[in-house]
Formats: C-alpha cells, structure tokens, sequence
C-alpha cells in the first residue's frame, strides 16, 4: 500500500503536465485547422494593375459622296479629212481693187509676218473705185509728175530718227458702194545710223490660197535732213517691177516707169519712207508741227509735195492698248493728187506711225491699224 501511493504521489504532476501539453497541442492543431480553411469562402483582396490610355479622338463618319452620273455614249469620231492640196486647182482671179488695195474679200487675214504696216504705200498708191465698179489695173502716177518739176528749195526739219523696229498692221477698206475688205501688211524699219533699209510685203488669203499682192523695198544712206533714199523698187502682182532712182550727184529723180526727171531736194523721200521721215521730224522738235511739213515724195511714175498739216491729239483704240496720237494731214492737192491722207504718230511709242487712213475722192476708206510693234536689230544686212 505504501509503494502505491508513493508513485501516485510522485507520477500526479507529471500526468497533469501532459495532459495541458496535450490540450495546448489540441488547441494549436483547432486553430491550425480554422486558420486553412479555403479561402472561396473568405477571399483575399488582390492588387490589380491598370493602365491608363489616352482617350482616342472621336470618329467623324466621312461624307458620303454623291452617285456619280453615267457619262453618256461616246459620240462616233468623224474622221478627219486632209485639206484639199493648193496645187490641185488654181487659185480665184482676185479683183483688181483687192491687188491695188491689198485686201481680202473673205474672212480677216491671221498673218503673223514680223512687222505690219504699209506705212502709208498702200494708202498713197491705192486709186480710185468708181461707185459700182471695179476697174483695170492702171498704174499709179502723179497727174502733173511728167509736166513741171516741183518747186524748189523749201523748209529745212531738225530730225531724229526712230530706232530699228518691226510692225504689224490691220487693214480695213469701204468702197463708195459700201463693200468691205480685210487685209494685212508687214513691214520693216532699220537704221545704223549711217543707212537704212525699209521692207514691205503685202498679201491676202483667197479661199484656200495665198496671194501676195504687194512687195516693196527702199535703201539708202542717213544725212542731216534725215532719211535719203537711194533707190526705191516696187512690185505688184500681175506687173513688171518698176524702180525709183535718187541720183544724188545728179541731184534729181529718174523713174524706170517713165521718162520724167523730177530735180532732187533736200529732205526728198518716197512712198515708203515718209511716215518715218515725219516721225524723224516729230522726235527732233514737235514744234517744227505747228507749220506745215512739206516733203518732196518720189513714186513709180513721178514725184510730188506732200504737204501735211497737224490735226491735234486723238486717242486711238488698237490691238495693243489706247494710244494717244499726233494726227498729221495731208489734204487734196488740186493738179497733183485728189485724196487726202492722215497719218496718225504715238509720242509714247517713240513716234512710230501707229494709223493710216486714206481718203480717195469717191469717198473709198483706207485703214492700216498697228496690231504689233517689235524692236529688231539695227544691222543692215
């Protein structure tokens, strides 16, 4: 009996230590158990990263385009035929009027030769249409160019001539009866200083052909009275080429179409040189207008005083703008020439002859308009 109480005494502490240290384990292994439970019944919150994009521009829905429309059925290509040849058949008979005038009964002449105006060999040469009637081709002459030779002596012009250019013209014509023609020239002005040299050519389209009516050329040398030509030659359609001389040494006028001897002056020109001779004058001193010019003019057949007289100051409508113009006139001349001839000069364009009209006595119009002026090279070929 005493040994057993001995151990129960002795082994009681130890029986309660292990059963705490099992109810401590008990404890930690409930907790343990509860601490791992699922975590779908109680879930963790979890970071989420989120990444800001800029906003993108709204969308503009584009127009809608209109249907387009069905182009209509090609048209069937005429096809093109060539221009009948030139040489097939002859060209019309052109009236005389038209070779005298240098005018075109159809439609205007596009001609695009460098320079254009008769400067004033047209409007001096062109004779007179009877009322209803075109007449021959006659040779254009001074009345009195194989009677009496012209005065002599006369007033002397200060002159400054007008530098090299090229000119094309417009030319417009009413018959006494009220027909129209239509026409064009070309023309060439060159001066070095020393010489000078004028050119012109004249021609009009007849239906498909062209015609040269006209060609005419003067050449000579510069002096102090200005513009001295030595020989001047003409040529018309239909006709032999005549030749005006101006023998200097002899002092006087030879003509190849006559016998006349017109004695030579100072300051004498021809048919073609006179408006530049005028614009000569004009540069030097517009005062020495304010008398009348007087200028010894040979032609074909003979020579006569062209006396002008200043008109005033007009406005001209051209092709190359409004022009303000000196217009200088030349009236009727009993015993020598019965039309009156206007020669308009642009201070503005270096008193170049920008318009010439000629009057016949039967009351026919003659108008060569400037449509172009362009500067050319002074030497003289």
């Amino acid at each position: 009996m005493t040994s057993v109480s001995y151990y129960s005494s002795r082994s009681r502490p130890l029986i309660l230590l292990a059963l705490i240290v099992a109810l401590h384990y008990a404890v930690i292994a409930w907790l343990t158990g509860h601490m791992g439970e699922s975590p779908a019944r109680s879930p963790l919150p979890r970071m989420v990263e989120i990444e800001l994009l800029p906003a993108l521009a709204a969308r503009v829905p584009k127009p809608e385009a209109p249907p387009r429309e069905r182009p209509p059925p090609p048209r069937p290509r005429q096809p093109i035929l060539p221009p009948p040849a030139p040489d097939l058949q002859p060209a019309p008979p052109v009236p005389p009027a038209v070779l005298e005038a240098g005018l075109d009964v159809a439609a205007p002449v596009t001609a695009d030769a460098e320079g254009a105006m008769a400067a004033g060999a047209l409007a001096a040469a062109a004779p007179a249409v009877q009322p209803g009637a075109i007449p021959a081709a006659t040779d254009v002459q001074s009345p009195a160019a194989d009677a009496a030779p012209p005065p002599q002596g006369g007033r002397r012009y200060k002159v400054d001539l007008p530098p090299s250019a090229g000119f094309e013209l417009d030319v417009k014509r009413v018959d006494p009866n009220g027909t129209k023609w239509n026409g064009s020239a070309a023309m060439r002005w060159q001066s070095d200083g020393s010489r000078y040299k004028v050119g012109l050519e004249v021609g009009i389209t007849v239906l498909i052909a062209r015609v040269n009516l006209l060609a005419l050329d003067s050449e000579g040398s510069i002096d102090d009275a200005g513009i001295a030509p030595q020989t001047m030659r003409e040529k018309r359609r239909g006709r032999s080429q005549t030749a005006t001389h101006f023998n200097r040494e002899q002092r006087q006028i030879s003509f190849s179409a006559s016998e006349a001897k017109v004695p030579l002056l100072a300051g004498a020109q021809d048919k073609a040189s006179v408006p530049f001779q005028l614009a000569a004058i004009g540069r030097a001193d517009v005062k020495q207008f304010d008398g009348d010019i007087d200028i010894l003019v040979g032609e074909d057949r003979g020579a006569s005083v062209y006396r002008f007289q200043l008109a005033g100051e007009e406005e001209l409508d051209t092709a190359i703008g409004k022009l303000q113009a000196w217009r200088l006139t030349r009236p009727p001349k009993p015993g020598s020439y019965s039309a009156r001839l206007d020669i308009w000069l642009a201070p503005t364009l270096g008193w170049y002859p920008v318009q010439i009209r000629n009057t016949e006595a039967n009351g026919a119009v003659t108008t060569q308009t400037v449509t172009r002026i362009t500067q050319l090279d002074s030497t003289i070929q």
